[in-house]
């Protein structure tokens, strides 16, 4: 009896285990690109969450602007005072708007980051005591994060440190030293505005 169940056993046929095999790297395999493809969405989610942020950053600048123009100064006081509730109304609707993306860093990423935040904040700080000065700060920072050859001295040590940032920490230092330059340019030139204005208004007193 024994012998027999045995020799029916050595009859049975073999277990495909390679056809299981091959049905387990099926699944993995579509496993894989259900990943594949929701790497590609969260990376489409990142990159629109950062064209929403550049969007949100152009609108400031872009009603700071707008309060700070010569336009702005050559209108009467009501008027001026209604677009100004305006465009405050609008920063304040805009500044509500927040949009966090995430940046994972290393610690030489982190350490990068925080000397180039450092850099960048300490030449604001002097911003107004010496603005030309400060521009040229800003114009050889800015120098140091682009790659094609500027026009002007590039800050070596600057340089060194974005490059030991992460590559979204990158865009975001180059963006932010973009900004300024702009702030700045605005900013002297509503100056020499106001300095013009006022030459003018001593020459008409003087003619009295």
């Amino acid at each position: 009896m024994a012998q027999a169940k045995i020799h029916a056993k050595m009859n049975e046929p073999p277990c495909n285990k390679f056809s299981r095999t091959l049905s387990m790297a099926d699944r993995s395999g579509r496993l894989l690109e259900s990943l594949d493809q929701l790497e590609m969405r969260v990376e489409s989610l990142r990159e629109a969450a950062a064209a929403m942020e550049q969007e949100r950053e152009c609108i400031l600048e872009m009603l700071q602007s707008i309060q700070g123009s010569q336009e702005m100064h050559n209108i009467c006081a009501g008027e001026k005072e209604e677009l100004n509730l305006t465009a405050n109304r609008l920063l304040g609707r805009t500044l509500s708007v927040e949009i966090s993306i995430g940046t994972i860093r290393n610690s030489q990423q982190e350490d990068a980051l925080h000397k180039a935040t450092t850099i960048i904040d300490e030449i604001v700080k002097k911003l107004l005591d010496n603005m030309d000065d400060s521009r040229q700060q800003l114009l050889a920072l800015h120098a140091a994060c682009v790659t094609e050859a500027p026009p002007v001295p590039i800050d070596q040590k600057f340089q060194a440190i974005v490059i030991s940032c992460s590559l979204e920490d990158q865009k975001k230092i180059k963006r932010r030293l973009e900004t300024l330059l702009r702030n700045v340019a605005n900013t002297e030139r509503n100056i020499k505005i106001m300095d013009h204005r006022k030459l003018e208004d001593l020459q008409a007193n003087g003619g009295q």
